[in-house]
């Protein structure tokens, strides 16, 4: 046997025996966590996060209004203070 194959031997025998079989594991193991979708607490968590984004977006929306009625350059105001920077 050539001393090249010799050389090959053993990291190919400990990439058979540890390296190989963990990645299978974890492959799986994560494959396995992402079919199967959001958990209860996650899901509640989207459902919370929605409601305060509608919040939010109405916040904005009320905001908005009031700056139209008050300043109405506002948004053309704040656009060229973007483009000067």
């Amino acid at each position: 046997m050539s001393p090249f194959l010799q050389a090959l031997q053993v990291p190919t025998i400990l990439f058979m025996v540890i390296v190989a079989p963990l990645w299978i594991i974890f492959h799986y193991r994560s494959k396995k966590r992402s079919e199967t979708g959001l958990s209860e607490h996650e899901r509640l968590q989207l459902e919370d996060l929605l409601v305060k984004l509608d919040k939010m977006s109405e916040r904005v929306a009320t905001l908005e209004e009031i700056l139209d009625q008050r300043h109405g350059s506002w948004r053309r105001a704040s656009e060229e203070e973007r483009y000067q920077k």
